[in-house]
This record gives C-alpha cells, structure tokens and sequence, in this order.
C-alpha cells in the first residue's frame, strides 16, 4: 500500500508566548485529522503534557534538552515509532521548547533519509509574545532565529499592547523575516488554517538566507579513531568541566570524513538511546556499538579487552582535552595516538545562564500563602524569571489549578479534576540565577 507523506507543522516561540494554548485550540478543532503531537521540554519534570487538553491525539515527549543538539536522535526516534503507526494519526506537529532554535528541528526532515521518505515539513509557525518580544529579542538568539525561520508569525497577546506599538513591532519582524505572514491574536484564538495545510515551508528559500542550513549539528564535540591491537587496553579521564561525559564507542571505525560524517549520523541515533552508566572500574565491551555515560568527577579509568586487530571509533560529548582522555595499554607507558581526531562545533551557543529548577510537593497549598510568596517572588525577581508553569492542589477543591507565568505576569485557574489521581504540586521555573535552594524553602511554608 503507498502512502503520501505525512506534513509536518513546527510550532515554536519563545517562553510564555502561548504555544500550549495554541496547540489545545487546535486539537479542539473540528477539522478532521488524527493528529500526533510531539513535544520537547526544558527542565527536569515535564509539565506541558499535562497542559495539553485530554483528546483524541496522541501526545509524545521527547527528552530534555536542547533539541538542535541531544534531543535531534530523540526526535528521529519517536518519528520513527510513529511510522509503525501510520493508521492511527495523518498529521504531526512538534512543539519545541521556547529555548529552541527550530533551525535544526527543520534540518532533521531534510537529513535524515527515512525520515524525508515519509514525512514532509508543512511549515513553522512562530508564537510571538507581544508585551515581551522585544526584550526576548536584546536577550536572546533563539528568539531572533524562531522569527526568521518562520512561515507564519502570530503576534499574540495583542490585546496587551497599544496599537502603535504594534504596528512598529509589526514592522521590526518584517524587517527581520519579509517572507512571513503576520497575523495578530489575543490568547492564541486564530484560524485552524493558519497553521495546518500550510504547504509554506521552502527549502530554496532558506537555503538562500541561510547557505549552511543543510550542514547538521552534533549532540558530541570530539571523535577520535584508534588503530588497536590485541590486548588490554586502559581509558583514562582527569576531572573536567561536567561531573559525568556521554560517549559512543563504535568498533571497526574508518578514519576517512566520510566514514566519519555517516558515523555522526548514526550517533545522533545513539546518543538518544539510554547510555549505559560506567563507574571507574568498569569494563567497556570493544566489540559492539556502545552509548555510555562516564563518571568523570577525579581521575577515572575504564578496562576495554580487544580480541583482534581493529580500528575503535569514539565519539565523545566533549573534547578529549577537556578531560585529558587517553588510551593506554597494559603492557606500555605511553598512551595510544589517535590515527584521526575531528571536532565537530555546532553553530549556535548556549545560554549558559539560563537554567531550570523544579518544586515537587504532596499535600495541599494555603491561597494566601501562596498568592503572597508568587507576588513578592515575582516583584523581586520577574526580570529573570522567564516562565512559570505548574499544577497546584488547594484543599476542598476538586480541581488542579493551573497556573502559567511570562515574568511579572500570572494566571491561576481551575483545571481537570484529580479524581482518583493523588494529589500533588508540579512546578517549574525557567530563568536566570534561580535560588533554587530559597525558593524551594519558601514554597514549604505555604503547604497546610
């Protein structure tokens, strides 16, 4: 039986522009498609999932993190579980994460061969937050690459500012992206067809604005290719700049740049698979394809035995240098030299400032209390609390409330009933500079 591609819609915009509310717009729409929605969040406790509304569409999370490095494997891998499924959806939208550039979620329909095979990219439709845009975008590249990559740009929250300010920033993102289509909203209320059955995405086009689109990023920065004999062989890490480092060991490994770029391809898929943990000690198995996660806190060492001559492949999160790593066989001093070394460094940068942190609580929260801690939290620190999220349980209410923040602004409203669920408090701040440490401690005195 022949199929036709699947579309793909990518919904993106940056924290608290409205993307979730969007998505639970369209998924209540009657129009007819079995949708899959794919979600990326950041932080250590998915909340979003629990913000979609319950409907007929299937909802999938991917893992954290940052979605044009780590999370690139995760979404071939759950696309590719979708193939399996190919009766049950006829549409697929990706909501990335608001610290997301959608360059290289794009990238992933065009560079990988069984994904082009079956799906194609409908569009990119960009959220943008009226009342806050403009200082996303002093503070902030993801936000500039969300407006340039977009097909469409909806300016919500318009009811939040005056209308010539609109107009200018109206004017600013055209000058940004003159390709785009701007359409205006208040709490994400437009058109079902302004982002489905779009047919808008152009690879010519962004190609032309951007040459290097087609040339991927890697969830690794370093691979290295040894010539072994047989033997004992000795790994050894010096303390480096992470407490723990993600390696791919790959034996056979060939030393030439294309046996090296389709090895990259084929670790994208790795690094998304669970990593097998190593303590110092361990023995690594040289004779299959392995995803492993080193302890790297002091100076480590990892056994590997090789049975026959080979070449061994590895391609490593960080730098060799930044660990110092070496290969050293049992019967020498001197480590073993690399016959190939290559550093493979992704365009775009982190913001490293920027981090996440999590409240989880059972039992109940005091109103008061918690309205109070809320109010004076975000007074103080509102410049540098990009988004909150969270569920809250209030005593004799049968109701989460469901509250979302954008800075110093914030809405709680009663959501789904917990029914039989246990009762409990999620909540997830995004920003800089979190003391996480008093903000868990000031979240305590508001439980009853």
């Amino acid at each position: 039986m022949t199929y036709q591609k699947v579309p793909v819609t990518i919904l993106t915009g940056y924290l608290g522009s409205g993307k979730t509310t969007l998505l639970n717009k369209i998924l209540s729409e009657e129009h007819g498609k079995k949708i899959a929605v794919i979600e990326n969040e950041y932080g250590e406790v998915g909340i979003d999932q629990g913000l979609v509304i319950d409907a007929d569409e299937e909802v999938f999370e991917m893992s954290n993190g940052c979605i044009c490095c780590t999370v690139r494997g995760d979404l071939i891998r759950v696309l590719g579980n979708l193939m399996k499924r190919r009766d049950k959806f006829d549409y697929v939208l990706v909501e990335t994460t608001g610290l997301a550039d959608p360059g290289p979620v794009a990238q992933t329909f065009f560079m990988d061969d069984e994904i082009r095979a079956e799906f194609t990219l409908d569009g990119i439709v960009t959220l943008i937050d009226a009342a806050h845009i403009d200082q996303q975008l002093e503070r902030s590249n993801e936000s500039s690459e969300q407006v340039a990559f977009a097909d469409v740009l909806i300016l919500n929250k318009s009811d939040l500012v005056q209308e010539d300010a609109l107009v200018k920033l109206e004017s600013r993102l055209r000058d940004m992206n003159t390709m785009a289509r701007v359409v205006r909203s208040t709490n994400a209320d437009v058109p079902v067809e302004t982002v489905l059955n779009l047919s808008a995405f152009d690879l010519d086009q962004i190609l032309e604005r951007r040459p290097t689109f087609l040339e991927p990023e890697y969830p690794f920065e370093w691979s290295g290719v040894y010539q072994l004999e047989p033997g004992r062989y000795e790994m050894t890490l010096e303390d480096g700049p992470d407490p723990a480092m993600s390696l791919v060991a790959i034996p056979g490994q060939q030393s030439d740049e294309e046996s090296l770029k389709q090895s990259a391809e084929q670790c994208v898929r790795l690094f998304a698979l669970p990593a097998r943990s190593l303590k110092p000690g361990d023995s690594i198995a040289a004779n299959q394809h392995l995803n492993l996660e080193l302890d790297t806190s002091g100076r480590k060492s990892f056994v590997f035995d090789v049975n026959s001559a080979q070449t061994m492949g590895f391609y490593a999160q960080h730098t060799a240098e930044e660990f110092d790593l070496r290969i050293m066989p049992a019967d020498r001093d001197a480590p073993v030299s690399p016959i190939k070394e290559r550093v493979w460094v992704a365009e775009h940068e982190h913001d490293d400032e920027v981090g996440s942190m999590a409240i989880e609580r059972t039992g109940n929260v005091d109103p008061e209390k918690l309205n109070q801690w809320i109010g004076t939290l975000l007074a103080e620190k509102g410049v540098d609390i990009f988004r909150t999220k969270g569920f809250i349980s209030y005593a004799n209410e049968p109701r989460r409330i469901v509250f979302q923040g954008v800075h110093m602004l914030f809405t709680a409203q009663p959501g789904t009933e917990w029914g039989d669920e246990p009762r409990r408090n999620q909540l997830v701040f995004i920003g800089r500079n979190l003391d996480e440490e008093q903000m868990r401690k000031d979240f305590d005195q508001c439980l009853i």
